[in-house]
């Protein structure tokens, strides 16, 4: 019997289309040039930011043990690879001064010293680079004080030791304007402290830096992924966090201190870390009117590179599709240790 027009269209349609699917999502993942042609999401190096370290009294760099590929820096090696970074099109480097231990004292004076390393830090890239990279100094006091603490420790009314905030926050205030003096672009506080955004920018205005941006680390989180920091910056902390830097638990406290930040001026707020607060930072970019950084942190680095050293996992894949998942959570710019290395990639590809 001879085929009608609709049984050849039927069987046309069973031969091509066996379960008779109107949308197949996977037309879209066909090739790689089909899949970056509607990749919701991309990474650039404009959007990446180095971190570097550099210490006082080393003549060449020392690797950090658990953060294996990074370094503490000499003034030499730090302009180094912040002319890497630049060339490889970063548009921000993020800089930690690590001073010498009899440097450090009760109230970490050596971080407004001009001469302390981080300052000097600065200075120096300023004067090979300009404007041509943005530098952002870390403005916080752990890395100075003897104790590892944030601010200045005092006793409260049980006899608990605590930081003291209200004494604090002059210190960053001081520590900011010098970081402004030595060239600094940014300055990001980091300490958790209360008030800390408002007084920093009443102080850098007041020295006339009105255009010196202020970088919050508004939601940052009592997070055991800081381990391998405390060795980059040879921290000197013994116990925790937890009185000042926020509880993992809680959420809605987040969108508490961003507001906070955003209300005493910041110009960019951070969540950090990033990858077990990718719901933080999503609702933290639905919040926010000012562009919102996360932080891809010391123990995020070390686990990835743990892993891959070992074989288990692979390495630019699982790099990539970190940074990525920060970008989809809604970060606009991500600190990160790979920077660098991933702007290559990006510029190669």
């Amino acid at each position: 019997m001879p085929q009608t027009d609709n049984s050849r269209a039927n069987a046309s349609r069973t031969s091509s289309d066996s379960v008779g699917l109107r949308r197949r999502p996977r037309r879209l993942r066909t090739s790689a040039a089909m899949r970056d042609f509607v990749a919701e999401t991309r990474l650039h190096p404009a959007q990446l930011i180095q971190v570097l370290f550099v210490r006082d009294g080393i003549d060449q760099p020392v690797e950090i043990a658990s953060m294996p590929g990074q370094y503490q820096h000499t003034l030499t090696s730090l302009v180094d690879a912040v002319r890497d970074a630049r060339d490889a099109g970063i548009r921000c480097v993020d800089v930690f001064g690590v001073p010498r231990d009899e440097r450090k004292d009760a109230c970490g004076s050596e971080a407004w010293n001009p001469d302390g390393i981080l300052n000097r830090g600065i200075a120096a890239i300023r004067e090979e680079f300009g404007d041509s990279i943005l530098i952002m100094a870390d403005t916080c006091l752990d890395e100075f004080t003897d104790h590892g603490h944030c601010g200045v420790l005092t006793e409260d009314k049980h006899g608990n030791v605590v930081v003291d905030n209200d004494t604090t926050v002059p210190l960053y205030v001081k520590m900011a304007v010098s970081q402004a003096d030595a060239g600094a672009h940014i300055v990001s506080p980091s300490g958790m402290m209360d008030g800390q955004v408002a007084e920093i920018r009443r102080g850098l205005d007041d020295a006339g830096y009105e255009d010196v941006s202020i970088m919050a680390y508004s939601a940052k989180y009592a997070s055991a992924f800081f381990g391998p920091f405390r060795d980059a910056v040879g921290c000197s902390l013994h116990g925790d966090r937890k009185a000042y830097q926020q509880d993992p638990a809680n959420r809605r406290e987040s969108m508490l201190e961003v507001q906070l930040d955003i209300d005493e001026g910041a110009d960019m707020v951070m969540v950090k870390p990033a990858m077990a607060y990718l719901d933080v930072v999503r609702e933290v970019a639905n919040l926010s009117s000012v562009p919102v950084a996360a932080y891809q942190v010391s123990g995020e680095y070390s686990m990835i590179e743990a892993a891959a050293r070992n074989g288990w996992v692979d390495r630019q894949r699982i790099i990539m599709e970190a940074l990525t998942s920060i970008r989809r959570a809604g970060a606009d710019m991500i600190f990160t240790y790979y920077a660098t290395e991933v702007a290559h990639w990006l510029t190669d590809k």
